[in-house]
């Protein structure tokens, strides 16, 4: 595959941004962040790496959904597989887990998960991208604060809109034949906010059967009870269906990038979510504050594959409510004591046809866990503060297989312990260090119970039950810190984590297993942003990760998927009040196929690649519009991909060079 700039000079260039960014670096106290204890606090009493993504620089970009944001803003390692501008299948990875990425990383919208209970996509379309305010994103493990999955980071999408009025409309049409529509209105009346968001999103796709369309609707009130105490009440609706191209045969670049497997021709999921989310934060007293929220959710997931004579029903539930209480001692310090319940419940039927279908399995989940969290000053340096929390989280777990004829049974109750231990000091305003321990959990998704038997069926392969596997544990050492001074900002961070049992696949067995031995991950990362004059702004970004297997006949095998090196730079400038124009700059490393461990190093890599995208926009009276170029070059590269004794290699390729153009109105 081409590449259009050497790894050498991309490095130089990424280093020279990074320099000029910690000459200098803004005064931000009065930067408040939820992720670091689940209640509003300035970013620098956090120990931990925070990163904010505002609501003006989503608006600002080339991003037309929540995986370019993260991925264009937050550089974060994005992967898809649809071959369609819309990114409805993205997974993210934040701490090079891989193939198991999405389970890793936990996706939060106002503080409730998103993820499924499943292995399946974030359901990215149930949030219109104009509903958001800022997105946060914390690096590293916080099972302590959030329990299950956040073991490679959490991404917090923040949709409190507050006081301000907001009522915009937009329509984009790009290549492909691409139509994207967002609205929101925001009104307050009195105490009391109203805000509409929602989305139509429709493509025709670049690759063969790779159509795609997206609806989203959210309803959202919040009522001020005075002061700080609040009450909302959140509706959500989504249906999304997707074309399914599949993937393209041979190492990344060779066969028909842009053709649809055979057998995938006519097949696609089809996805209808709904719920409501809630909560309440009332002040008690000047030093207690209590807290509660709350979501149920109902979805449905319909797979089709007509070639198979193949049609799959995945309906299932959630509930989740979480009441926790803050105690305020002033200079004492801070504690948080909280409750975490979730039950879930998802079943699978399959069959020829959407009347003709079976039920195969049925799983139950019920999580309950207990944490605290305290953030304690330490009187002998001014600035220096200590701060710990440890949660104990209890899952039981049954299920039944009827996919054999004879119905198989099992149950299983586990637990796991999360902790952290954090010295933060904030030595000037605005600049803090901290050296931090964690350790965080997982544990294992509904579909990870069972494995997949190549040889049944006569070699069509069917799922085969494995066992209700145990939670990995992930320990992590970090050192790190944020420095702002005038007009820039500079964080970076040092860490190391070790994963003991962790979950992934077993290509020689077709299981899903805990792994025997240890994968250990170590890396460096940094985020830069400077305003270079009053018109000009650059920001800048990298990470540096090595991600391997630790013990016996693979130790230092690389774990597939996980490139070794991601860099983003990015610019803005502004002429006058009306043009402005910017661009992003993204590097992906080589990486290894997703494959049996025993083989990697024998393998080919997927290539490395860059995408760079640009925009011009103009804004006049209450009108703005915008011109974007997405993958300047026309580069098609493949994010994702792998390989198998059946198969050989496969890959997924991403869309080439497309055009858009926004506009948008404000009233």
């Amino acid at each position: 595959m081409k590449q259009q700039f050497s790894s050498k000079t991309l490095i130089a260039l990424f280093c020279g941004v990074a320099a000029t960014f910690s000459a200098v670096a803004q005064n931000s106290q009065s930067t408040v962040v939820v992720s670091g204890s689940r209640f509003e606090e300035n970013l620098n009493e956090v120990p931990a790496n925070v990163k904010v993504i505002t609501r003006d620089e989503i608006a600002n970009s080339t991003s037309n959904n929540i995986p370019e944001v993260l991925s264009q803003i937050g550089g974060v390692n994005v992967k898809n597989t649809s071959g369609n501008p819309l990114n409805l299948d993205a997974s993210v990875d934040m701490g090079g887990y891989g193939a198991t990425a999405n389970s890793n990383t936990l996706i939060l919208v106002d503080g409730q998960r998103l993820n499924p209970i499943d292995s399946g996509t974030i359901n990215w379309e149930s949030i219109p991208i104009d509903s958001i305010e800022r997105i946060e994103l914390l690096q590293g493990g916080a099972s302590v604060q959030y329990g299950n999955g956040a073991v490679g980071g959490v991404i917090n999408i923040i949709t409190n809109g507050g006081a301000k009025n907001l009522n915009q409309a937009s329509i984009t049409y790009g290549s492909y034949n691409t139509v994207i529509g967002n609205a929101i209105l925001r009104n307050r009346v009195n105490d009391t906010t109203i805000q509409l968001t929602a989305n139509s999103s429709n493509t025709d796709g670049w690759r063969q059967n790779s159509a795609a369309n997206a609806y989203s609707f959210d309803g959202k009130i919040t009522q001020s009870l005075g002061g700080l105490d609040q009450a909302y009440i959140d509706l959500f609706f989504n249906h999304s269906n997707s074309q399914t191209p599949g993937s393209v045969l041979g190492q990344a670049g060779q066969g028909d990038s842009q053709g649809a497997r055979a057998a995938f021709i006519g097949s696609s999921i089809a996805t209808d979510n709904s719920g409501v989310r809630a909560g309440l934060i009332k002040e008690i007293t000047n030093q207690l504050t209590f807290d509660i929220d709350g979501t149920y959710s109902n979805k449905n997931t319909n797979s089709n594959t007509p070639s198979y004579s193949s049609y799959l029903l995945y309906p299932n539930w959630q509930i989740a409510v979480s009441p926790k209480i803050k105690a305020n001692f002033g200079e004492w310090g801070s504690t948080v004591i909280g409750y975490d319940f979730n039950q879930a419940s998802q079943s699978s039927s399959y069959g020829s046809s959407f009347s003709n279908t079976s039920l195969q399995q049925n799983v139950a989940v019920m999580n309950q866990s207990m944490y605290l969290i305290s953030r304690i000053p330490l009187r002998v340096i001014n600035g220096l503060e200590a701060s710990g929390g440890f949660r104990h989280q209890a899952q039981n777990a049954s299920t039944n297989d009827f996919s054999t004829g004879s119905t198989i049974s099992a149950s299983q109750k586990y637990s796991a312990n999360a902790g952290d231990v954090a010295l933060n000091y904030n030595y000037q305003p605005g600049q803090n260090i901290f050296i931090k321990w964690d350790q965080s959990y997982r544990f294992p998704n509904t579909d990870e119970f069972w494995g997949w038997d190549q040889n049944a069926n006569g070699g069509w392969g069917a799922p085969i039950f494995n066992g209700i596997l145990k939670p990995q544990i992930s320990q992590t050492y970090s050192l790190g810190g944020e420095w702002k001074i005038k007009h820039s900002r500079l964080s970076a961070l040092l860490f190391q984590s070790i994963t003991q049992s962790e979950i992934r696949y077993d290509p020689s067995s077709g299981s899903n297993i805990n792994t025997a031995g240890n994968i250990n991950r170590t890396g460096f990362l940094f985020d830069s942003s400077s305003n270079i004059t009053k018109n000009l702004t650059l920001a800048g970004g990298g990470k540096i990760q090595r991600s391997t297997f630790a013990t016996g006949s693979i130790a230092g095998v690389g774990v597939g998927l996980s490139p070794d090196l991601l860099l983003n730079a990015r610019a803005q400038y502004m002429f006058n009040a009306s043009w402005g124009t910017g661009a992003v700059l993204n590097y992906v490393s080589s990486q290894n196929y997703e494959s049996d461990p025993t083989i990697t190093n024998s393998l080919a890599k997927i290539p490395s690649y860059v995408a760079a995208d640009f925009y011009v926009n103009y804004k006049i009276h209450s009108w703005e519009t915008k011109f974007m170029i997405k993958n300047i070059g026309g580069n098609s590269y493949a994010t994702t991909g792998g390989y198998n004794s059946t198969r050989g290699y496969y890959y997924y390729p991403t869309t080439p060079t497309t055009y858009f153009v926004n506009a948008k109105y404000n009233f």
